[in-house]
């Protein structure tokens, strides 16, 4: 499924996502978030040790809901799994241009000899305000 117009917008811009793994005994797991897109997919970047990054390991499956920070009511709901990860320098790259775009500069907290990864999420469903006939 493609994404639409509106949740490129809100993963574009300067807006938190929740996202939602799976942990081991089925339990989900929410962790508030940086958010970004390739246009086709949702990116979301993490350390590999984070639990999130070890639940999809186990199970790609996600939910991503972006929530814009100017209008409550200006959301995307993602749902979707993990197809690829991304580690290496493009990865820590990434989380340099999601710093500058959410706090204007390169990223400043430490990071650890594993690095950073970047998780590729394929939507499956995607619903908005609009594509629930809210808007």
């Amino acid at each position: 499924m493609a994404l639409d117009e509106d949740t490129i917008r809100l993963a574009k811009g300067r807006n938190l996502a929740t996202v939602v793994t799976l942990m081991p005994d089925g339990q989900p797991q929410a962790l508030l978030t940086w958010v970004d897109t390739d246009g086709e997919n949702i990116l979301v970047n993490t350390e590999p040790q984070r639990q999130r990054a070890r639940n999809v390991r186990r199970d790609p499956r996600v939910t991503v809901l972006i929530h814009s920070a100017d209008d409550p009511w200006d959301w995307s709901e993602v749902r979707g799994h993990v197809i690829k990860i991304i580690d290496g320098q493009q990865a820590r790259d990434h989380i340099d241009e999601l710093s500058r775009k959410y706090v204007g500069r390169d990223y400043s907290n430490p990071i650890g000899p594993q690095g950073r990864v970047i998780l590729v999420i394929q939507p499956d469903k995607v619903n908005t305000p609009r594509s629930l006939g809210r808007r």
